[in-house]
């Protein structure tokens, strides 16, 4: 019999609809339900590869492991990277469809309904229940036509809708009320409850306030979810962790913030050590003398290349290098640090552009996409000997004529490029080694003279299952879910 479904929708991007899909994905987990995520339509550059070699959104990715499942690209059948302020890369079912316009993409979407329905199908005949994630906000109606992933996917699976909205940004009510508002009857009769999330203070002064909103929308309040401070991946660049230090530790880690950074998650493991600070830098000025300077992922490599050398980052990265401090580029930062990186056939931007010249290696790209688990071990000093479990996802081919790799894989493979203190990998969660970051914060703490007052204990996946369970735990004792699964069992009847 197929599964049962809830969906969560948001009054705007970034109140916590990836979050608290995680956390009800959990929570039916706990309670000894077979579960997955779904989310037919996601815009992000922070991307993963599933165990097949086929690329969804990491939202999708970490819903999946609070689920305790392996990720499936039917979990996220569609996936837009930016590409600029108009345009997206546009991926179905985990590969490249191409390059189109928001226009372009708008007169295509209708077409993409059949393979959605057929993922979101399949997942529902092998689980008890699928937790829905919208996207932005079901108020956007000059989008409303042909909907496939707000109120138009809720009506195409009959999903009631949970509406969540953020008081930390203030003007929760309105945010409310002015969504439903919005909402054609049919929709709004689809909403089963509110959910006010990412709360502080005193929930009795908040009553009040709930009893209206309730009269005014004729929609229950079904929870008010404290903000809490998680150690969960975020969805994408525009999360609040890209615009402030993470960490109080001495030894200072400086990522460049790139126009088009991705796969920034890469980076939240050295968060955990006591003794490192992450840092994003946006400015030159900004960048200071770190102990280790990181150049990112990013999804328009040349694009953002151009951007380090107008803005002046190419020159600061060039000396900081020379001044012997580490440097370590992945993927699309890794493929700026070569010599030179060549488009012949218009991947990105036609044509051809010097690179930093810190690695003797060029990059060529190519129509072909790079996607894949990857296990590799290290080959250089501080990482030699430690073993890798990551992912790759990258256009193009780099050819290395440095003698010193960074990594070998199994076969005696040759992964990434060392030249003296400056590092270049393809290698996607590197970090989620706690081996590496141990040896990496001890390296680094040595050329700086100080002691480390910890290291880190607990492998990764140890952590985040805590960090699920904590997550769950949280949501449970705040949101009515006899409720739902009343709601839920309604709908499927």
């Amino acid at each position: 019999m197929a599964a049962e479904c809830i969906m969560v929708q948001g009054t705007m991007s970034g109140v916590g609809k990836s979050i608290l899909t995680a956390a009800l994905c959990r929570i039916f987990l706990q309670d000894g339900l077979r579960v997955a995520p779904f989310k037919s339509q996601n815009m992000a550059l922070n991307s993963y590869v599933t165990p097949d070699g086929l690329e969804i959104g990491r939202a999708q990715a970490m819903q999946a492991e609070a689920a305790g499942v392996e990720c499936d690209v039917r979990m996220n059948p569609i996936l837009l990277k930016p590409t600029g302020e108009t345009g997206s890369q546009v991926i179905v079912n985990g590969e490249v469809k191409g390059q189109y316009s928001a226009g372009e993409y708008f007169r295509m979407k209708r077409s993409l309904i059949p393979g959605i329905l057929a993922a979101y199908h399949s997942l529902a005949e092998e689980n008890d229940v699928i937790v829905i994630e919208g996207a932005g906000s079901p108020a956007e109606i000059n989008l409303r036509q042909d909907d496939i992933v707000n109120m138009g996917l809720a009506e195409l699976v009959n999903a009631p809708v949970l509406l969540v909205g953020d008081i930390d940004r203030g003007g929760v009510f309105a945010q409310l009320y002015g969504t439903a508002a919005l909402l054609a009857p049919t929709e709004r009769e689809r909403l089963a409850g509110l959910v006010i999330n990412k709360f502080r203070g005193d929930p009795a002064l908040l009553e009040p306030g709930l009893r209206q909103i309730e009269n005014l929308v004729s929609v229950s309040v079904l929870g008010v979810i404290p903000y809490m401070k998680l150690d969960i991946d975020e969805e994408d660049s525009l999360a609040p962790a890209l615009e402030r230090r993470k960490g109080g530790g001495r030894i200072d880690v400086a990522v460049l913030r790139l126009p088009h950074i991705s796969n920034f998650t890469d980076f939240t493991p050295l968060e955990e050590h006591p003794d490192i600070t992450v840092r994003y830098v946006g400015k030159p000025d900004e960048l200071g003398l770190p102990d280790l300077l990181i150049l990112p992922g990013t999804k328009n490599t040349m694009t953002d290349l151009a951007w380090l050398w107008e803005s002046g980052f190419a020159d600061a990265v060039y000396a900081l290098a020379e001044s012997g401090m580490p440097v370590l580029g992945i993927c699309g930062g890794y493929q700026m640090l070569g010599e030179r990186i060549s488009d012949p056939n218009g991947v990105e931007c036609r044509g051809e552009m010097t690179g930093l010249g810190l690695l003797p290696c060029t990059t060529l790209l190519t129509g072909r996409k790079t996607r894949c688990r990857a296990e590799a071990t290290g080959a250089v000093y501080p990482l030699a000997g430690i073993h890798f479990q990551g992912y790759e996802i990258h256009m193009g081919e780099t050819e290395n004529r440095s003698q010193y790799p960074f990594a070998r894989k199994p076969g005696a493979i040759n992964e990434g490029a060392a030249s003296g203190n400056v590092f270049g990998t393809y290698l996607h969660g590197l970090f989620d080694s706690t081996e590496a970051v141990n040896a990496l914060a001890a390296f680094l703490a040595d050329r700086k003279g100080i002691s480390l007052s910890g290291t880190i204990t607990m492998s990764r996946r140890v952590y985040r299952e805590q960090q699920y369970n904590r997550l769950a735990n949280v949501v449970r004792q705040n949101l009515d879910l006899p409720r739902i699964y009343k709601v839920m069992e309604a709908y499927h009847a």
